[in-house]
């Protein structure tokens, strides 16, 4: 049984999604109403696959948790890898695909640490898992309502779940599938994962061009967090041109921190587990947390800037 679970009662439907479109807190469950935590929306991706975007979005994950922060890891991938990490099996529950077909609320079909036997997820990760059904998604939401914006289908689902998460991050599919197109149209912040790979940097260029897209039709508020590099070995040349384009394209915008390659990564997606848990001491975990802290400031910078020009426009 799922505790909390939040209601989405017609009435309330479409004060929901206004509150989730301004970022409001306060929200509607069961025989309560009052305000809850700051839900942040983080998108994850790059438009290629293989470069290390549902590892990232995983560790952020892990380590906000450490932070003490509640997240939700929501898998949006068709190819159902973040659920995989974890060793759940993808059939075996409801998730992604029921959520954005309107069969399951978002709150009911959520797993926690200690209800799935031989899983361990890390402390305070919550995750909505995906599976292969997925790659039907647009087909079955054009023949069940006609008149449903696609694009929006995941608007609902993460109003619902709004003030009871403190982040709530998307690990987006490679290429502009529908859950993915949904996510840019959906989230607060992206950020964009990429590795030393001679495909990487085409990625990050389309991945940025959809952001940019998604700004101009319907999410002004969708700003682009950062950009991650993992999988990095400082003295090889794809590393150094990788770095110098990010650098030059986006700026300030690349995380100070970067993610070393080492083994410890593939080695503790072979156990089904975060490098955390995995091999809790090495230099990754550190990296990752020095990471998610930069997430947090970086949010809190742009707090303080909203705040700012707020009190502004009040005078």
């Amino acid at each position: 049984m799922v505790h909390g679970r939040l209601i989405a009662t017609t009435r309330y439907r479409q004060q929901a999604m206004t509150r989730y479109r301004d970022n409001e807190v306060t929200i509607f469950t069961r025989g309560t109403m009052g305000t809850k935590k700051t839900t942040r929306i983080i998108a994850v991706g790059n438009q290629k696959g293989g470069v290390g975007k549902t590892t990232t979005a995983v560790h952020i994950a892990a380590a906000l948790g450490e932070r003490g922060r509640l997240c939700l890891l929501w898998d949006l991938d068709m190819a159902h890898n973040t659920t995989k990490q974890f060793g759940i099996p993808p059939d075996s529950f409801l998730g992604t695909f029921e959520v954005l077909i309107d069969a399951e609320k978002a709150a009911d079909v959520i797993l926690k640490p200690g209800e799935v036997e031989g899983v361990e997820l890390p402390a305070n990760v919550h995750i909505i898992p995906s599976k292969r059904k997925l790659e039907a998604i647009a087909q079955v939401l054009a023949e069940r309502d006609k008149f449903r914006s696609p694009q929006d289908v995941l608007l609902e689902p993460l109003a619902s779940l709004d003030g009871v998460y403190d982040y709530i991050i998307l690990d987006t599919g490679p290429n502009a599938t529908l859950p993915t197109v949904a996510a840019y149209k959906a989230a607060h912040y992206f950020i964009l994962s990429a590795q030393p790979e001679p495909w990487a940097v085409e990625g990050l260029g389309d991945a940025l061009r959809d952001i940019q897209a998604a700004q101009r039709q319907g999410n002004s508020r969708l700003k682009l967090l950062g950009v991650a590099l993992g999988s990095v070995h400082k003295r090889t040349r794809l590393a150094a041109e990788l770095t110098d384009y990010v650098d030059r394209i986006f700026g300030d915008r690349r995380f100070q921190t970067t993610i070393s390659k080492s083994t410890v990564v593939p080695d503790s997606q072979k156990e089904r587990m975060t490098v955390f848990k995995y091999a809790p001491n090495h230099p990754i975990c550190d990296q990752y947390r020095e990471l998610a802290r930069e997430i947090e400031e970086r949010i809190a910078k742009d707090d303080a800037v909203k705040l700012a020009v707020r009190e502004a426009a009040n005078g």
